[in-house]
């Protein structure tokens, strides 16, 4: 029999599937809140400002190490939880991050406990969907450096995160969002090990196993310099090996290029877009018009109507209903406190549905990795009222 013969593998999570549904009628919002009673990680909630932080492990919510915050994985699914104060009481986002190679078992438990967490807290939260090619702006802010490396844990597998091997390159890309206004927010994103990874914006970090080497693109900032550094100390606490630098500027540069595979490239053609929704588009590239959508069964059936093209404000929203709010480039969802359990029960599923119909009008060949976010009435957040006087 061949090694992998009658294995079951467990299939990776299509961020275009809508197959993430939550049920949201009286009993099963008090099933979820007496189960997240018993849910060890819900018991001990931070009561101030801050980050909480699981990853979906074997269908088990596993509290990830403070010493590792901002660092993902592409196999894995997390939960974030960021704790705020609005005047004197706290607030909540709970946000379920999406690798772009995470299961579908792994994104239907964080879906479902991301629900559960904001039943245990009364409702109150707004939730988030983030998917790794596309974090959103609030997302990233929680982070002074963010970083995505490949690996992570496999559901009903034994898969760790992956171990440094001399037969195995591991370059790593550093950078600034230009988006994001923490001047000392960093991105890490583990890309291809081949020479087209390379641009001269930015710094790279290539782990050969037995040597360790920087190259310093001839764009590149002195804080994503002073970050490279700070990655590499990392790397060799775990192992010494020996460390050299190179700036595209110095002929020596060459060497990195070869190590990839570039042997007959010339250091000064190197552009690589950087990763997913980092890489710089024109400003208008896969923004959508404002649209607001009401979901509602007071005819009986459950329907989504458009109501408004254009600018939205808070006067057009309804107590007595759902509506989704495409803002463009992020697909909010407001619950009214007086729609039905059925109209807040299908939120998630229209909200993808919905994207998936964007996407195969092939308006925006990107529309499938749209955040999508869910606000309660009264509670809206702080980013849902922005979007609105935008």
């Amino acid at each position: 029999m061949a090694p992998h013969e009658g294995l079951i593998h467990p299939k990776e999570y299509d961020i275009k599937d809508s197959n993430v549904e939550l049920i949201g009628s009286d009993i099963d919002h008090r099933v979820k809140y007496n189960s997240a009673l018993t849910e060890p990680a819900w018991q001990d909630l931070p009561q101030e400002p801050g980050l909480s932080i699981w990853r979906i492990e074997n269908f088990q919510v596993i509290p990830w190490p403070k010493s590792k915050t901002g660092q993902f994985y592409d196999g894995d699914s997390f939960i974030v939880l960021h704790t705020y104060k609005v005047d004197t009481k706290l607030a909540y986002d709970i946000f379920f991050w999406l690798g772009s190679k995470t299961t579908q078992d792994e994104a239907g438990v964080a879906a479902y406990k991301t629900a559960e967490l904001d039943e245990f807290l009364h409702g109150v939260a707004t939730q988030h969907r983030e998917v790794q090619e596309h974090p959103s702006d609030e997302f990233l802010a929680l982070f002074r450096n963010y970083a995505v490396r490949s690996g992570g844990v496999r559901s009903g597998f034994t898969h760790v995160e992956h171990e440094p091997r001399e037969d195995v390159l591991t370059l790593l890309r550093i950078f600034k969002h230009p988006g994001i206004a923490r001047v000392d927010s960093l991105i890490v994103h583990e890309v291809e090990p081949t020479w087209q990874s390379l641009d001269e914006n930015d710094v790279f970090v290539l782990d050969k196993g037995d040597k360790i080497w920087v190259w310093q693109g001839r764009k590149c900032s002195p804080m994503e310099k002073a970050k490279a550094a700070q990655v590499v100390n990392d790397m060799t606490q775990a192992k010494h090996v020996d460390v050299e630098v190179l700036s595209q500027l110095e002929s020596r540069s060459k060497i990195f290029v070869d190590l990839l595979g570039g042997r007959d490239v010339a250091p000064s053609t190197l552009e690589a877009a950087r990763p997913g929704r980092f890489a710089k588009k024109d400003v208008d590239e896969g923004v959508r018009s404002r649209r607001l959508f009401r979901l509602s069964d007071a005819a009986g059936d459950l329907s989504l109507d458009l109501v408004k093209d254009g600018r939205v404000d808070r006067s057009d929203l309804d107590g007595k209903d759902v509506f989704l709010y495409d803002a463009g480039n992020r697909l909010w969802v407001w619950q009214g406190s007086e729609a039905s359990a059925s109209e807040k029960a299908m939120w998630l599923k229209v909200a993808q549905f919905y994207v998936r119909k964007i996407q195969e009008s092939q308006e925006s060949s990107e529309a499938y990795l749209t955040p999508i976010s869910k606000v309660a009435q009264g509670y809206e957040s702080p980013a849902f009222l922005k979007a609105l006087k935008v």
